[in-house]
């Protein structure tokens, strides 16, 4: 016999994509348009959030580079309390849920209370920025492998767990992708450098990709953190480092 109390709900960590709200999965986009709660960061699209129901909760929990709105812990308790309530909570997150995103924390978080949850898989930044500047991440003539790395370690740690020289012989077969470290491309670039990586490897960032606001700097290794820091780019950008770049100017631009 029923309590009374309501059913418990469920969380859906959805990917919203790279940032051109079309580059939403049909899963995602149907999660979000049944929902009672959304809670998204500020890189999930906002026109996204015009497909919610109009009676749905809207809750932006956001992080700002340097200034945090609110913090992981209770973004957590948030999810876990909407859907305790007998809630249907969308978690819309920027790019993949599980790349980069604390979507592994958010999921473990409603594990260990009970909630259950569904991740629904977005688009990662990590191959759709490039791709909308014009640069495959791999090509059978020029990158046989791709790496995506955090230009933004967990400030916690002591130390980087990033093994330069490893990725240093990736680079030289195949491209690297470097997420959220357009504020400390100077220490990647020099510490890739010092590892062995030659300085005339071609580079670009690419701020704000796949939106109107894209803007694309290319140069080499060396050459781009001045370049990025003269164009003034900001987060959220994304760095590609490879013989890959130049198929841009080649032929391969064709969105901004």
């Amino acid at each position: 016999m029923s309590d009374g109390s309501p059913a418990v709900g469920t969380v859906y960590l959805v990917g919203a994509g790279p940032g051109d709200p079309g580059l939403i999965t049909v899963k995602g986009l149907e999660a979000l348009r049944r929902a009672d709660v959304i809670l998204y960061d500020r890189l999930a699209p906002p026109t996204l959030l015009e497909e919610a129901r109009k009676d749905a909760e809207l809750i932006d929990v956001g992080k700002l580079p340097q200034k945090q709105r609110l913090d992981q812990e209770t973004i957590n308790a948030l999810m876990v309390d909407k859907a305790r309530a007998g809630l249907t909570v969308v978690r819309l997150k920027g790019g993949d849920p599980f790349v980069f995103g604390r979507g592994g924390e958010e999921a473990l978080a409603c594990h260990a209370a009970g909630i259950p949850f569904v991740v629904v898989p977005g688009v990662s930044s990590a191959i759709a920025v490039p791709a909308y500047a014009g640069v495959p991440v791999t090509h059978r003539h020029l990158a046989s492998a791709f790496t995506v790395l955090t230009g933004h370690e967990d400030p916690a740690k002591s130390a980087t767990s990033l093994d330069y020289e490893a990725l240093v012989h990736v680079a030289r077969t195949g491209t690297l992708v470097v997420l959220m470290g357009v504020s400390h491309m100077t220490q990647i670039v020099d510490r890739l450098v010092a590892s062995g990586l030659d300085p005339a490897t071609p580079a670009m960032c690419i701020e704000w990709g796949t939106t109107d606001r894209q803007r694309v700097v290319e140069g080499t290794l060396s050459t781009l953190p001045q370049l990025a820091l003269d164009a003034g780019l900001k987060s959220p950008a994304t760095t590609v480092i490879g013989a890959v770049t130049r198929l841009r100017a080649e032929g391969l631009r064709w969105f901004d």
